[in-house]
């Protein structure tokens, strides 16, 4: 593309008729879905928690089925479904009927999406969960239909004008699908108690996952942790400090809690020819920051950023340490 046609076009996005008459549509478009959703939320009764309480009684995978624009929603909200907690998968009806039935068991659940509901390709997908007696649930806006008359429990969407002009497109339509699947998978999510840890487990590449690492992920063992006792003399601290290669050491009572820190600042500080017959207790600075093995990565990261410090000790409920972290392992881990 031409830099002059590339300018041209810009120039007319930034004030033409034609960009005036493209943010009209869009605004209207949204609007009318928006009043579709908020039509939906409105007529929801209980047949949506009979439905959450079917899935969730389910010992199985919930299995979504969907045709065209419908199917491509399913994938969506299988894929939703499965990373929240609740394992699903897509299965195409027509492929369904040519050897894919095989793969919907006796303790799964099917969720069929179908605005009309009388797609004949969900014959032989239908006729299989009535033979096996798998639960049904139908999303449709066929209130009469085949498949809202086959299914255990209908979540019937509510009859509204599509935003496509000529009522044609699915769009206002698969909207309210769409959101209805992300409404299932965030309720059945808290009637699990699903947490961020369990999250994370579904999500462990990209930014999500690494948002999610816990300290426990990433920290050095206890074996590695620099610890002396209060007694110990200064000479000793350093071999301590300078073998475990962390820039400081920790210092820890008879009980084993951690009660102060030596840092190779407080080295350069008290340096003098005394230095090494001095005890770790006399050197230490008392109240070191500490963080828990259980909180985010992202925590320990801003702790030593609001600090000023490199590193943390990891310790149990007792004070007693068990890791250690610095902060080029958050970095290497992707942590920002």
């Amino acid at each position: 593309m031409s830099e002059a046609l590339v300018r041209a076009i810009a120039e007319e996005a930034a004030g033409g008729e034609a960009a005036k008459g493209d943010l009209e549509v869009a605004r209207r478009v949204l609007r009318d879905e928006i009043r579709g959703l908020e039509s939906l939320a409105s007529s929801l009764d209980r047949a949506f928690a009979l439905v959450v309480g079917l899935i969730a009684a389910a010992k199985g995978r919930v299995v979504v089925t969907g045709l065209g624009k419908s199917g491509h929603v399913a994938r969506k909200i299988a894929a939703t479904l499965a990373s929240t907690g609740t394992p699903a998968q897509f299965v195409h009806p027509v492929e369904a009927s040519h050897g894919d039935l095989g793969m919907i068991g006796g303790e799964d659940a099917l969720l069929a999406l179908s605005n009309s509901g009388e797609s004949p390709e969900f014959a032989d997908i239908i006729a299989y969960s009535r033979r096996f007696k798998i639960p049904l649930v139908a999303i449709t806006s066929g209130k009469g239909s085949t498949l809202a008359e086959a299914a255990d429990a209908v979540l019937l969407l509510p009859q509204v004008a599509e935003a496509c002009p000529l009522g044609l497109a699915p769009t206002t339509s698969t909207t309210m699908m769409m959101s209805l699947g992300d409404a299932l998978a965030i309720a059945l999510l808290e009637r699990k108690g699903f947490t961020p840890v369990d999250f994370r487990i579904f999500h462990p590449g990209g930014r999500l996952g690494r948002t999610l690492l816990r300290v426990g992920d990433i920290m050095h063992g206890a074996l590695e942790v620099p610890l002396v006792g209060p007694s110990a003399p200064m000479s000793e601290a350093i071999l301590v400090m300078t073998a475990k290669s962390f820039g400081c050491v920790g210092v820890r009572d008879e009980k084993g809690r951690l009660i102060g820190i030596i840092t190779d600042g407080d080295l350069r500080r008290h340096m003098n020819d005394r230095l090494l017959a001095r005890l770790a207790a006399e050197i230490m600075h008392h109240e070191p920051k500490t963080i828990a093995r259980g909180a985010l990565a992202a925590e320990a990261l801003g702790v030593m950023n609001r600090s000023a410090i490199t590193s943390l000790f990891v310790v149990d409920e007792e004070c007693r340490p068990i890791g250690f972290l610095h902060m080029h392992d958050c970095l290497r881990a992707g942590v920002l």
